[in-house]
């Protein structure tokens, strides 16, 4: 939340967000430019991204508990892409919602825009590799992208208040364990709810979604 961090992590965490989100910007562009129809799949993307974020559950933690929703435009537009539209995204619910904060907008990037989908699209290509379904390919990428995005942000709040007595592996265990109480299920629901949403892209926009490196996925569900 606003203020929560220290001010050197704020500012620390914020450097370590803007290459990627740099990068991001740049890979948006190129991808647009390439295919200018796939402005639609990146404003559902996007959409998708900012109303399960904002879906949030108080916590202890000095944080919150929330579906991530950035599984899914890892999937469309490479993880990269990501970072610039949660921080889009996490920016307009700091002002318009009082979720998050502009002092806390760079660790909280770092966690949901960069690590989260990170993970997802590495899970996703990992699956496909083992020759798992599209969906449940879709499944855990969505579900252990959102689960690393909290542990990430364990780590940010262990490095920023470590235990008095066992210092931060203390910290990150009391912070990790009380996270997992409401974010394993939530991380299971919007693995559910990101298959189903794939789902009904590749039936009404099958076109774009081959276009974007899905044909083999797109072939084998018919």
């Amino acid at each position: 939340m606003e203020g929560f961090l220290p001010v050197e992590h704020a500012i620390g965490w914020s450097v370590a967000s803007l290459p990627f989100v740099a990068w991001g910007i740049s890979s948006i562009k190129k991808q647009i430019a390439h295919n200018p129809e796939q402005r639609m799949l990146l404003g559902v993307g996007t959409a998708f991204a900012f109303v399960l974020s904002a879906l949030k559950l108080p916590s202890v933690t000095g944080s919150c508990s929330h579906p991530t929703g950035t599984g899914l435009g890892a999937l469309l537009f490479g993880p990269a892409a990501m970072a610039p539209v949660g921080l889009v995204v996490l920016l307009f619910q700091a002002l318009l919602l009082a979720h998050g904060g502009l002092t806390t907008l760079g660790a909280n990037v770092f966690s949901m825009a960069i690590v989260g989908p990170f993970v997802a699209w590495g899970i996703y290509k990992i699956a496909r590799m083992l020759g798992a379904s599209l969906a449940v390919g879709v499944f855990f990428a969505a579900c252990l992208g959102d689960l690393m995005t909290y542990v990430t942000t364990s780590v940010q709040l262990a490095l920023a208040f470590p235990d008095p007595v066992g210092g931060f592996a203390a910290s990150l265990a009391k912070f990790a364990g009380i996270f997992a109480i409401t974010q394993i299920p939530l991380a299971i629901s919007e693995g559910l709810l990101t298959v189903l949403i794939f789902n009904a892209l590749a039936r009404f926009n099958p076109k774009e979604l081959r276009e974007m490196g899905f044909a083999r996925e797109l072939e084998a569900q018919s």
